[in-house]
């Protein structure tokens, strides 16, 4: 007897008594945090390619699984995986078999120009008509009137879209 006694307190000393509160509060609190991160991720705004929709130092929230059984549509603003680090934010102009082109300034797609109230300038630079294979989308940034490098990130592999900016 004197024997049971003593396993079953050492029993108690290394599982003790069953908290059914605690193990529910570190649950939820777990899961909350795992929505949270896995789901969302903040993004901080380097550069100035989206003015003026968002601007340099500025920070919004992208949804990570948002195009994980849809692919990404016109008019929609993604982050970018970009050598698996950084992310960067663009806005997505043709899928693919469009043809995109730049003509005196003006976007046009599959050769009808694209109304883009969010550009405030237009751009001053021209581009050939360029077919976006399958599997990729064309993408740019909304502030056209910059160097041609720093907006213009043209054809991404839909695999390398990361997320869909919710605001």
């Amino acid at each position: 007897m004197k024997g049971k006694g003593l396993q079953e307190s050492l029993r108690q000393f290394i599982f003790p008594e069953f908290n059914r509160k605690f193990v529910v509060r570190c649950a939820v609190v777990a899961g909350v945090t795992l929505l949270l991160f896995g789901l969302f991720k903040p993004c901080a705004i380097s550069g100035s390619s989206m003015e003026p929709s968002w601007h340099d130092g500025s920070v919004t929230v992208s949804f990570r699984w948002k195009y994980l059984f849809a692919p990404p549509e016109k008019g929609d603003v993604v982050t970018i995986s970009f050598f698996g680090r950084k992310e960067l934010l663009k806005r997505v102009v043709a899928l693919p078999g469009d043809v995109v082109e730049f003509r005196n300034g003006k976007l046009f797609v599959n050769g009808m120009m694209v109304d883009e109230p969010y550009v405030v300038k237009a751009c001053d630079w021209s581009m050939e008509p360029v077919k976006v294979r399958d599997g990729y989308c064309f993408v740019v940034g909304d502030n056209r009137n910059q160097p041609m490098a720093e907006h213009l990130m043209g054809e991404v592999l839909q695999s390398r879209i990361s997320g869909g900016v919710l605001f």
